[in-house]
């Protein structure tokens, strides 16, 4: 209560106080309903000050999240807080050098995150020397100055784009990606452009321009002018990109659109909707974009807005059977949903030949480049089934939503399951299949690989479950579902489904599971539970399968860890997976 009488603007904290149970407070983190161990202020227009005294004598806090607020002003010492494992200040006003032992003492961070904000100056040194660090996303600030070493390995999460950092990027960080130092133009050196070390000092005023340096030693000056080519065609590139992805507004920059709030009924002539508070259509076509792939329904762009939202821009191809009206009433339907595991969907566009769907941008990957990209991550159990939950959750209220349509969500796999910073799960690409060409909904959407669409050619309600069946097993067992890639009907009987059960039948055993869970202390049964209801959802017969409210219910109950009375090796045998997953 001491803390919260520094803030400003705290009406969002009206019930701190009311509620006899602490963990009942808004914005409070607690462990099984019980133990209190963070803050999680976000989005909720909080400033003032930041008490760290107070939050000093919160001797269980371990994660600490105001992001998206209005706080301003230097850092606070958080290096007061010793136990701290989690920081979270991204989107605020907060600016000014941090010290450079403004981490010092704090060995148990795990995650800091200071995004969009105005920090200026060199990245402290006790930042680098942390320990456990591995997350870190400083983008969007004014850092300078040398990156300098960092001695942790296996980053999860690494974003330093956006600044004014310079010189060569450590060793150390070699192996990132290209993407973790975009927008800082003088960093060189991999994975960025080569860079070439000179013993002569750089000229107080030598020219910013792309010429070859005039203080470098003439044997040099070729590769400079071998460079600058490397530079201006990299540029071109990025040029190219971000034209192609604002193509899809070209013939209509003159066009003023009427801003939309989700659910307003829109004017028959509107070809795009907005949110009220979001951004215009003139803010998208001057944001920088990047290519970040196509797939079977088309073209997916990244959008950064100046001073605004990063978003995602999904070019669909595939909706020129639905009208006008049509497109805007299911767009505004969609739009007007509002759940924690969802996705908003932020704007869209019509055109004849493709629509785009703008999509809030999800800061830590989708779950399927976590589980099988190149930079896969360690998800742990607790993890594991905090994403199933909210998975669970998101797609129950899709079919509370959505009562009269068999496939409320239509196309749900990992790879359109996105996480946030703290891995909570949204759900995207969902209710599109009422605006999809049937044709192409049959060839490639997730829900039409059901057995079912084999032999009756057409799937159902329960249909949506087999994709969550599929996608539980892909969790426990990190392999890849052929599933996913078959084109055309489902009925392939060398799938995941097929593969789990035959392990279990064979050994009932937790060989199934991924090895980064396999071995999870006290947590083998509530595991096995899960690959329980994952087989329930994938069974091949209609009738024999669970429906969602079934699903959903026991995936609630599941635990991080198993009961005193409810050990492994006690209840699980070979008949609690007496079910069919094949013909």
């Amino acid at each position: 209560m001491r803390f919260r009488s520094s803030l400003s603007n705290d009406s969002a904290l009206r019930n701190w106080g009311n509620e006899s149970n602490l963990c009942g407070w808004k914005g409070l983190l607690c462990r099984n309903g019980q133990t209190f161990y963070g803050l999680r202020l976000e989005n909720m227009g909080l400033g003032g000050k930041v008490d760290v005294e107070a939050l000093r004598e919160l001797s269980n806090l371990t994660s600490f999240s105001v992001i998206n607020n209005a706080f301003e002003g230097p850092m606070p010492e958080f290096k007061k807080l010793v136990r701290l494992r989690a920081l979270f200040l991204s989107n605020n006003n907060f600016s000014g050098e941090i010290p450079d032992d403004a981490f010092e003492g704090m060995r148990r961070l795990k995650r800091v995150f200071l995004a969009e904000n105005g920090f200026t100056g060199s990245i402290p040194k006790s930042l680098a020397n942390l320990p456990r660090l591995w997350d870190l996303d400083i983008h969007g600030n004014g850092f300078e100055g040398n990156i300098p070493e960092f001695h942790q390995k296996g980053f999860r999460v690494l974003n330093m784009s956006h600044n004014q950092l310079k010189g060569q990027i450590p060793e150390s960080l070699r192996d990132k990606d290209r993407s973790s130092f975009a927008g800082n133009k003088l960093l060189c050196g991999k994975p960025m452009i080569p860079c070439f070390n000179y013993s002569i000092p750089p000229h107080p005023k030598v020219s910013k321009s792309l010429t070859p340096d005039p203080y470098s030693p003439p044997h040099e000056k070729g590769k400079n002018n071998h460079i600058l080519i490397i530079v201006l065609v990299v540029v071109a590139v990025v040029v190219f990109a971000s034209i192609v992805a604002l193509l899809f507004i070209h013939n209509h920059r003159k066009k003023r659109l009427q801003p939309l709030t989700p659910g307003r009924k829109a004017n028959s002539q509107s070809s795009a909707g907005f949110k009220e508070g979001g951004f215009s259509l003139q803010d998208l076509l001057r944001a920088s974009a990047v290519v970040l792939g196509s797939g079977s329904f088309g073209s997916t762009y990244k959008a950064m807005i100046l001073n605004g939202p990063h978003v995602i821009v999904k070019r669909f191809r595939n909706m020129n059977n639905v009208g006008k009206q049509e497109f805007i009433e299911h767009m505004q339907r969609l739009g007007s949903l509002t759940h924690p595991n969802l996705l908003p969907l932020a704007a869209f566009y019509y055109r004849k030949e493709d629509k785009f769907l703008v999509y809030d941008f999800g800061e830590n990957g989708s779950l399927a480049s976590h589980l099988h990209g190149r930079n896969s991550s360690e998800l742990t159990w607790s993890t594991r089934l905090k994403i199933i939950k909210g998975v669970a959750r998101g797609l129950a209220y899709l079919y509370e939503n959505f009562p009269g349509q068999s496939l409320p969500h239509g196309h749900l796999k990992s790879s359109n399951v996105v996480l946030d910073h703290s891995f909570e799960p949204q759900l995207t690409e969902y209710g599109l299949v009422p605006v999809m060409n049937r044709s192409h909904a049959q060839q490639f959407m997730v829900a039409y690989k059901a057995p079912e669409v084999s032999q009756h050619g057409r799937p159902n309600e329960k249909s949506d479950v087999w994709c969550l069946g599929i996608l539980i097993l892909e969790l426990l067992t990190g392999k890849f579902p052929a599933n996913y890639l078959r084109h055309g009907k489902g009925g392939n009987k060398a799938d995941l489904a097929t593969w789990v059960d035959s392990v279990v039948r064979e050994e009932w055993s937790c060989e199934v599971f991924d090895n980064d869970i396999k071995g999870t202390r006290n947590g083998e049964g509530e595991m096995l539970k899960l690959l329980k209801i994952g087989m329930f959802c994938c069974e091949w017969s209609v009738e024999n399968r669970w429906d969602w409210r079934e699903a959903v219910a026991k995936i609630e109950e599941l635990k991080e860890r198993d009961s005193a009375d409810d050990e492994y090796s006690s209840y699980v045998t070979e008949d609690d997976f007496s079910f069919s997953v094949t013909n």
